[in-house]
């Protein structure tokens, strides 16, 4: 009986390990390929803005792509996405990794697998500089009459529907242009992620301030999403460890966040 059983053991095993020889990674598929398909929304800066006259990407998740690109050996193809169809494009199997200023959510970790954390991050509001005061606390936000603003189908807007319940929500699809927004006092403020305020604080000295983005109201943070592929995310994995401790990404980090 003993050795019967033992013997089914062996055949498991050695069928297991056959079955898993024969079903190649996304690791070696891409390398296969020569090609890393990268899903971007292209309008989140500094992580991705695509220019639509060039149909060019460029920013910080940008460069770190064809660093990661570089590092397995293949080109980089950026495949356009949108924030509402993110999920369904990653499903769709549209690219291999997310990349552009991604949060970690309970709901994409269900369909795939995350790298690393790059970044720390959480919600905070930005607005007129002249306003900052007015926004310290969500119950400051949450009055009749504050006019909110926000991009629809991502992070942002699912952190506005449950903490807002007594302001104006006002959707607002083109996220290059929704900073203007509040600039020429059509919004009072947007909530986003810290880095985003600071980035933008930036973009509009004086006019846009960012309200306490170094201690957001949430936590969460920045990660690339990644098909669910274990040697894939044991390569992005190790690579980004080597970018942090080289001081690839500082040099790209500082390039677009300093």
């Amino acid at each position: 009986m003993f050795r019967a059983l033992a013997g089914l053991v062996l055949v498991f095993l050695a069928t297991a390990a056959n079955a898993q020889q024969a079903a190649p990674s996304r690791l070696d598929e891409i390398v296969k390929r020569g090609t890393l398909r990268v899903g971007m929304t292209g309008d989140y800066l500094p992580f991705t803005y695509l220019d639509k006259q060039t149909q060019t990407f460029r920013g910080f998740d940008v460069d770190m792509a064809e660093a990661l690109g570089k590092a397995l050996g293949v080109k980089v193809e950026f495949v356009p996405t949108a924030w509402p169809q993110l999920m369904k494009d990653f499903e769709a199997d549209g690219f291999d990794v997310a990349m552009g200023g991604v949060s970690i959510t309970f709901d994409r970790q269900k369909k795939g697998l995350f790298s690393t954390p790059i970044m720390r991050e959480g919600k905070t509001p930005i607005a007129r500089c002249a306003d900052k005061g007015k926004f310290d606390t969500i119950a400051d936000i949450d009055r009749p009459g504050t006019r909110v603003i926000v991009n629809p189908g991502g992070t942002n807007e699912r952190f506005v529907r449950a903490n807002v319940k007594n302001a104006e929500i006002r959707v607002f699809n083109d996220n290059t242009t929704i900073f203007d927004e509040i600039a020429k006092g059509d919004a009072d403020l947007m909530m986003t992620d810290a880095s985003e305020t600071r980035y933008q604080q930036k973009l509009h000295p004086g006019v846009l301030c960012a309200v306490h983005p170094d201690k957001p109201f949430d936590f969460s943070e920045k990660a690339y999403w990644l098909q669910r592929d274990v040697a894939l995310k044991a390569f992005v994995d190790q690579w980004l460890h080597i970018a942090i401790e080289d001081g690839t990404f500082r040099k790209i980090y500082t390039a677009w966040f300093e």
